[in-house]
């Protein structure tokens, strides 16, 4: 549920794009936030390659002009840029940290417009943005941008001239917040991610707060692109009568925030198929007032695009209590085996697993076991007694740490760190009483920027972090 982030490297973003000189044309685009819309993240292109990368010279350079000017003197405040831009028609559409969208020639980086959902506010909020979805018709006459606000907001723009598409919603945009925040009026509701598209559909989630319990919901709905108006809601958190609703104990799911999709979806539009990246509950540390499996939390949802109908899912953390959340968009994959294609999606998660599952029938594409992990030590808290591990592909990262892992930097470093490593029991351990530490823990394991498919080779290519976390729930 919890979106983190790294600093800038300096405190003015500018977007850069490094080219072999003379340019060769544009054989291929960018129309989507993952490269297509199944999050692949993979080009074909040969142009640059390993005997001529070292030959590359700058083409130019686009200043966004943008700081964050409320504090200066703290470069840890500073909104990092994340945004991918998207490319199409030699026109590259991106984002920035305070929620303009600019249009540049691609090949000369000439600004050709810019929209600033906050002209004329006397402060201006920054954070972390990571990109706009493109659209267009078949004839290719009508083209759109569509993304979210920090407030809360979706808001459709003109491709060719930045100016709010005017049938779509009221001047342009659509309140996000009616119907899933309307008892929160304060509360947090935002869009950082580019929603995804299916035909004339276009679908969103959002991020919402991590504490307390109660709060904005974490539907994920569908509007059409051009008259904004709603089509279909999907309860992450289900109802009575909906499938999943008694993985929740007696109230709990009511008025409960978090179990949002705050990242990216993935789209197969060939068999009508949108999948979310669940995440976390709130309060995503503590459970004691939602025991339970809490379904759909931390789980793999597809659902029927056009309609929203829940097709399968795949619960990765039972009653999460570590924020071990689904950061990354799902990546379309395909799977050989016996001398078979089969159809996959493959889900990297902060545990640093990788789960693989066959995309139409959600089964898993190698086996799943539930395996005991520890009680929790806080009173009230009911951890899930197992989670489930994949036994293939191997983790990315290390799950465990061993005594002798730890460096003798100094006598003391190494007694004070030998005590904290008796606090871990492995990377399910709850967060107790004492001080705990957690490996891979909130940060670790592969986060929002996800994988890349090379469809050629068969290999999934994931960067990731080991970084463990230190934490103690107190009452």
């Amino acid at each position: 549920m919890a979106e983190y982030a790294s600093t800038m490297a300096g405190k003015s973003a500018a977007v850069l794009l490094l080219l072999l000189v003379p340019c060769a044309g544009w054989p291929q685009e960018w129309r989507f936030y993952g490269g297509n819309a199944g999050g692949t993240r993979f080009s074909s292109l040969q142009q640059i390659n390993r005997q001529n990368v070292g030959a590359l010279k700058r083409a130019w350079t686009y200043h966004t002009g943008e700081v964050n000017r409320s504090n200066e003197t703290d470069r840890h405040h500073i909104a990092p840029f994340e945004t991918t831009p998207v490319v199409v028609d030699r026109m590259l559409y991106l984002s920035t940290p305070s929620n303009r969208v600019i249009a540049l020639d691609a090949e000369t980086g000439t600004e050709i417009w810019q929209f600033d959902p906050q002209a004329g506010r006397a402060e201006r909020v920054f954070f972390q943005h990571r990109g706009v979805a493109y659209w267009q018709n078949e004839t290719g006459d009508d083209r759109r941008i569509l993304y979210g606000t920090f407030d809360g907001r979706m808001i459709c723009l003109d491709a060719k001239t930045g100016k709010p598409c005017q049938r779509f919603g009221t001047d342009g945009a659509i309140n996000l917040r009616a119907g899933v925040a309307d008892e929160f009026p304060e509360a947090e509701y935002a869009v950082t991610s580019p929603p995804a598209l299916y035909k004339d559909l276009v679908i969103v989630g959002a991020a919402v707060p991590e504490y307390p319990s109660r709060g904005p919901s974490g539907a994920v709905r569908a509007f059409e692109v051009h008259t904004g108006k709603l089509v279909w809601t999907f309860h992450t958190i289900p109802g009575p009568g909906e499938a999943g609703h008694e993985t929740w104990a007696k109230e709990a799911w009511k008025g409960r925030t978090g179990v949002n999709v705050w990242s990216t979806m993935s789209v197969d539009v060939e068999r009508d198929l949108v999948f979310l990246p669940i995440g976390s509950p709130s309060y995503d540390f503590y459970g004691g007032d939602r025991k339970g499996q809490n379904l759909f939390a931390n789980s793999l949802v597809a659902l029927q695009a056009s309609t929203g109908r829940l097709v399968w899912y795949f619960q990765m953390v039972h009653h999460d209590l570590w924020d071990y959340d689904m950061p990354a968009q799902p990546v379309l994959i395909t799977l050989r085996r016996n001398g078979e294609s089969v159809p996959a999606v493959a889900q990297v998660t902060k545990m640093g697993f990788v789960f693989i599952f066959d995309r139409v029938t959600g089964k898993p594409l190698f086996p799943v076991e539930e395996r005991p992990v520890p009680k929790s030590n806080v009173p009230g808290e009911a951890a899930w007694p197992t989670q489930p591990f994949p036994s293939k592909p191997p983790a990315l990262v290390r799950q465990e740490l061993h005594e002798a892992d730890i460096a003798p930097v100094t006598p003391e470093s190494n007694r004070y760190c030998t005590e904290l490593f008796h606090s871990n029991r492995g990377m399910y351990t709850p967060y107790g009483r004492k001080q705990t530490l957690v490996v891979p823990g909130t940060l670790g394991g592969a986060t929002w920027s996800g994988g890349s498919f090379d469809p050629e080779l068969g290999y999934l290519f994931v960067n990731v972090n080991e970084l463990g976390a230190v934490g103690a729930m107190e009452p």
